[in-house]
């Protein structure tokens, strides 16, 4: 209790935006707290509910390499469990050592979000999981034009079968392909974390400087502006004065798909879900660590016409900032053995 009232009295002179400081209590398993909770169900779309069927021929279609044009090449490639559903590298590679131009995005809790993709150019899973060819990421990208691997596949007994129970009538095509995938991609949920054991009441589940950081997060540090809601994201796009963003030819970023001033250099927000297992951090790969990147937004980033106005100096203190990174920790899941599809070979 005493360590609730000294973190309201922190707050009760800040309003960051996406918070109101005086109907939060933060106090483990508090009412006001539960806006941070997900939701049990992750949202479905209407023409893909999930079955059983559907979510397993999409792993064994996500960690297919067969799907690629050179047969080498599969979603896991630069989504891989182990690394938090990111490939844990600055920027994709590929086959044959060819850098992509943007790092690659988790996956976690993918079906609570409503745009997909750094620069937000596909609308739905769906979409995303066969039409994100470029050479930011997709598992066709490359030097040379992409090729259709769903052909691969279209003559594998096993997958015929597992086509046919998923999606009758539909045969093996782009769409059940994708449909397929972003079943699948809906099950990678984290929601488990010891912050959310806290909302929900334990006690011991964060630490002192864990639920300090919290409150930083909601006010001195304001990342709840664009981390927002149960899924730290608002879904938006910003840019966040990245150095790489003020170089001759740099990433245009959602500008290319919406041409405002604004959206120059600007990513979408990513979810801070298993935030510490996903390093490096930005969509350049150029923060290593979690310190890395909270000293990035403390400095105010570099400035330039399209830079966020949230972008601001923060001025918190080496221990504020150590507290900072304790709450993002909090944030992961714990994480199980996960257990690799067996792919069908005839």
């Amino acid at each position: 209790m005493i360590l609730a009232l000294a973190v309201l009295a922190a707050l009760s002179s800040l309003r960051p935006a996406g918070a109101d400081e005086g109907k939060l209590v933060l106090e483990p398993g508090h009412p006001s707290l539960r806006q941070f909770l997900l939701p049990a169900t992750a949202p479905q779309p209407a023409d893909n509910a999930p079955t059983p069927e559907r979510v397993e021929l999409g792993k064994k279609l996500f960690f297919d390499p067969r799907l690629s044009a050179t047969g080498q090449t599969s979603c896991a490639s630069c989504h891989l469990p182990e690394r938090g559903w990111s490939d844990g590298m600055p920027k994709s590679v590929r086959l044959f050592g060819e850098v992509m131009e943007r790092a690659s995005p988790s996956l976690v809790n993918s079906a609570y979000n409503t745009i997909y993709l750094w620069d937000g150019r596909s609308p739905t899973l769906e979409h995303q999981a066969v039409n994100g060819v470029s050479k930011s990421g997709s598992i066709n990208a490359g030097a040379n034009p992409p090729a259709d691997g769903i052909a691969n596949i279209q003559g594998v007994r096993g997958y015929l079968k597992a086509f046919d129970s998923a999606y009758p009538g539909e045969g093996i095509t782009a769409k059940s392909v994708s449909r397929a995938i972003a079943a699948f991609e809906r099950t990678i949920v984290s929601n488990d974390s010891p912050f959310d054991r806290w909302v929900k009441g334990d006690k011991e589940a964060l630490s002192a400087p864990q639920v300090r950081g919290f409150a930083l997060f909601l006010g001195k540090a304001n990342c709840v502006a664009c981390h927002s809601g149960p899924n730290f994201t608002d879904n938006g796009f910003h840019n966040v004065g990245l150095a790489s963003g003020a170089a001759q030819g740099a990433d245009p970023g959602r500008f290319k798909q919406r041409p405002v001033a604004l959206m120059k250099g600007a990513f979408k927000t990513p979810t801070l879900r298993d935030v510490a297992l996903t390093a490096p951090y930005f969509h350049d790969g150029s923060a290593h660590t979690l310190t890395e990147v909270v000293e990035h937004y403390d400095g105010g980033g570099t400035a330039s016409p399209s830079l966020s106005p949230n972008m601001k100096p923060l001025g918190l203190s080496a221990a504020e900032k150590e507290d900072l990174v304790a709450f993002l920790r909090a944030l992961t899941t714990p994480q199980q053995v996960y257990v690799y599809p067996v792919l069908p070979r005839e």
